[in-house]
């Protein structure tokens, strides 16, 4: 089976399979974004089977958060708590990989405590979203050396890699797209224009790296194809700015999608696999990790014969023995939903479990 190979990435870092826990919003650390028992508890169990579990977003400073309960890595003194969240995954046999961000507009004024910031005063097309206000010239360098001290507290903290969450609409994103980046100074402009900060925020973290890093540490990068906004990211803003990441020599990119074979968001006339052009256009280039309602074995081996590493998100939720049981012929055993006469027994942490079972459409709960 394909999924139990390893595979060993640019850095050096070897991943004893090809299967990864995706990122995913579980708001379940403590107020000051210190991690709970239940969340090293809901890791470690999960980290058992796969080779990497990429953690739930961590704000990078204060003006990043976008959730409540989110795990922090904007002070040195979450460096105890980050080195215990290394240290569950890693216990459970996994690399551990720290996603880390800024939300930008998609924040708001009741959990910063103060107005939202993006690269424009550009609000989101969303229901009460707040309007930003554009950051300035300093604080975009601030905020470049906030993502490259996070990094460092990743380094410090033990954790094998950092992936930088530049896909569902946050921070880097919006400074990619023609939607929320409306700036005419040097951060802002086409579509080449548009990935300065984005790419310094690259560069910086790989001097990071190089700086501090003493063992093989992974740079990932995560990314959104396309937006539906008018004006928003296209296809080929994407295939431009997938090149440019490549030619920065990180370890991987991650697409961030719904389904493993979407075409596109923007046109429904075309119907071609986003996962598939970005495969083709630098897929010899940089390892590219498919992702998007993969659940079962065989879409895992079917996905695997596109790209060379998977993530599976609710998959993980629903059975966290997904990996062992596939590994071991045991497809059947497989929880193909989230039973909720299993609560107690999922180690799903109290807060993750009421955010799921009271949003609609999430994903299927059985009774």
């Amino acid at each position: 089976m394909k999924f139990t190979q390893p595979f060993t990435l640019r850095s050096g870092l070897t991943l004893k399979n090809r299967v990864l826990m995706a990122p995913m919003t579980i708001s379940s650390s403590q107020a000051n974004g210190d991690v709970t028992e239940e969340e090293l508890m809901y890791y470690n169990r999960r980290a058992r089977g796969v080779g990497t579990v990429i953690t739930a977003c961590a704000s990078i400073n204060d003006l990043a958060l976008g959730f409540t309960h989110s795990i922090g890595a904007e002070s040195d003194e979450r460096l105890p708590s980050l080195k215990r969240l290394a240290q569950a995954i890693q216990a459970g046999g996994a690399r551990a990989i720290l996603q880390i961000f800024h939300a930008g507009r998609m924040s708001n004024a009741t959990l910063l405590g103060t107005q939202p910031v993006s690269a424009s005063n550009i609000p989101a097309l969303r229901p009460n979203a707040e309007t930003p206000r554009p950051l300035t010239l300093a604080e975009i360098e601030t905020t470049i050396d906030d993502f490259a001290e996070a990094t460092r507290r990743a380094i410090e903290a033990g954790f094998d890699g950092i992936e930088l969450h530049g896909a569902n609409t946050y921070l880097l994103q919006q400074f990619f797209s023609p939607h929320s980046n409306r700036r005419t100074d040097q951060w802002g402009g086409d579509v080449k224009a548009r990935m300065v900060f984005p790419l310094a925020v690259v560069d910086a973290i790989k001097e990071t790296v190089a700086k501090y890093a003493t063992k093989p540490f992974a740079i990932g990068y995560r990314f959104s194809p396309e937006e539906r906004e008018e004006p928003g990211i296209t296809m080929d803003d994407t295939l431009l700015f997938i090149n440019a990441l490549a030619d920065k020599e990180i370890d991987y990119l991650h697409v961030s999608i719904n389904q493993f074979q979407a075409g596109s968001m923007r046109d429904a006339q075309d119907p071609r696999g986003r996962i598939q052009l970005i495969q083709e256009a630098v897929g010899n280039r940089i390892p590219i990790i498919g992702v998007g309602g993969l659940q079962t074995v065989e879409q895992v081996e079917e996905a695997l014969t596109l790209v060379p590493l998977v993530s599976l998100g609710h998959a993980m939720i629903m059975d966290p023995e997904w990996y062992q049981k596939a590994e071991s012929g045991q497809q059947d055993k497989i929880y193909p939903a989230l039973y909720r006469s299993k609560e107690k027994e999922l180690d799903i942490p109290a807060l993750l479990w009421a955010m799921i079972t009271n949003v609609p459409g999430w994903f299927k709960v059985e009774p």
